[in-house]
């Protein structure tokens, strides 16, 4: 296992810090992590953040979008972001000679971009091509409107790229109160895992992250009312593709480790049991799988199934019956010891990647206010009983709660 070092300063500003020195490396994955996302929107402008995200690479006071592209890929390095529900997120990859050229391109993006107003138009019609892009993916799209239809009335429901119309009506002025809102320092974590010394990323960051040091919060309201029922919609499809699921539990709950092992039984990897006996056993669905998705204050777990019209019936019909074994009798003490195993294993392989453990190492900051090593983890999971297993299926897998979003082809 690589050995780490973990640390945390917090500023006067409030910006924290965190880093775990790696030093069998030669990378440092460094992210700047804004505590804001598509759930900080109002519906008439949903898809601001994202819009936001994609403007801070256009241009800043010292470099133009060209200079922005190139800065670390002219030594090897990597630059990218994602918007989410929650969060915003600007990364770099580079060596760890690199660090402070990552600092110096990060910092200038998210603390001096000009918004320019030419950029800002140029970029709506990218944005129009991204959302487009997602209506012609279905398996992608049915997703969306499950989460929508999940969260009824919240911003969690929001697209995080927004729709068409909202992206049409956002000017410059939105983005603008959008940043001087969001985009201060108490809002801000900067994390970064490879080999690197902290204090000399505090010292990069202090001087470098010149921001507002409060945001003013919005739509931290949890939501009130949840969704359930079927919603059957007609497109333009080859394959039925269907999202059922439900409202699950938080990011730091107790017993998120039960519902881990629990949807890595049900449907993650393809020896989860309905990969085996839906797509292996049966042939009805040629894509299959479930996933879990943790918020503040919420999250979801959500089964995704694609296949044929006329299999839809008989689909539905074998998973609802996986629901049910589920729900009978608990699940056998060798499938718990399987899924443990690979549920750690999939854990330690992702700390030989530094990106994953910077990831790691800022949501555990941003939801848990701490961080956990390998080790705790890894107790956690052993803790899992099969009884605690077969009481969360009890409670998750109600057909009343349970919701279905399907698109049928015309």
């Amino acid at each position: 296992m690589v050995l780490t070092h973990y640390n945390k300063t917090v500023l006067p500003n409030g910006l924290i810090i965190v880093s775990e020195k790696i030093p069998t490396v030669r990378s440092v994955s460094v992210g700047v992590w804004i505590k804001t996302g598509s759930r900080q929107e109002s519906i008439e402008v949903n898809g601001l953040a994202h819009y936001l995200e994609h403007m801070l690479f256009k241009g800043t006071e010292r470099r133009n979008a060209r200079e922005i592209a190139r800065s670390l890929e002219s030594v090897g390095g990597y630059l990218n972001a994602f918007t989410g529900k929650e969060q915003t997120c600007f990364y770099a990859e580079i060596l760890d000679d690199q660090l402070t050229r990552a600092i110096n391109i990060l910092s200038d993006m998210i603390c001096h971009s000009i918004l320019a107003p030419k950029e800002i138009e140029r970029e709506r019609e990218i944005i129009f091509d991204e959302i487009h892009s997602i209506e012609d993916t279905p398996d992608d799209l049915v997703q969306d409107i499950f989460i929508e239809k999940l969260y009824p009335d919240h911003a969690l429901g929001y697209p995080i790229l927004g729709a068409k119309q909202t992206v049409n009506y956002i000017r410059r002025e939105h983005l603008i109160n959008f940043h001087r809102n969001h985009y201060t320092t108490d809002n801000i974590v900067v994390a970064a895992a490879g080999n690197l010394n902290h204090q000399r990323l505090v010292d990069l960051c202090e001087l470098k992250f010149q921001l507002p040091d409060t945001h003013i919060s919005m739509n931290n309201t949890s939501p009130q009312k949840l969704g359930y029922g079927e919603f059957i919609l007609e497109r333009s499809v080859n394959q039925t593709h269907i999202c059922v699921g439900t409202a699950a539990l938080p990011y730091n709950h107790h017993r998120k480790f039960e519902l881990l092992i629990l949807n890595t039984i049900l449907g993650a990897g393809m020896g989860s049991r309905l990969f085996q006996n839906i797509r292996e056993k049966y042939g009805i669905a040629y894509s299959i799988y479930s996933y879990v998705d943790f918020f503040a204050d919420n999250g979801l777990l959500a089964i995704y199934l694609g296949t044929e019209k006329n299999k839809r019936d008989k689909a539905l019909i074998l998973l609802e019956r996986e629901l049910n074994n589920l729900k009978k009798k608990p699940i056998s003490q060798n499938e718990l010891k399987r899924v443990k195993a690979q549920l750690k294993g999939n854990l330690i392989l992702g700390l030989e990647n530094s990106s994953k453990r910077m990831s790691r190492l800022a949501k555990m900051e941003i939801y848990l206010q701490n961080f956990y090593d390998i080790g705790h983890i890894i107790h956690e999971i052993d803790l899992v009983t099969q009884d605690g297993v077969f009481d969360l299926s009890h409670q998750l897998f109600n057909t009343e709660r349970m919701l279905q979003v399907a698109f049928l082809p015309n």
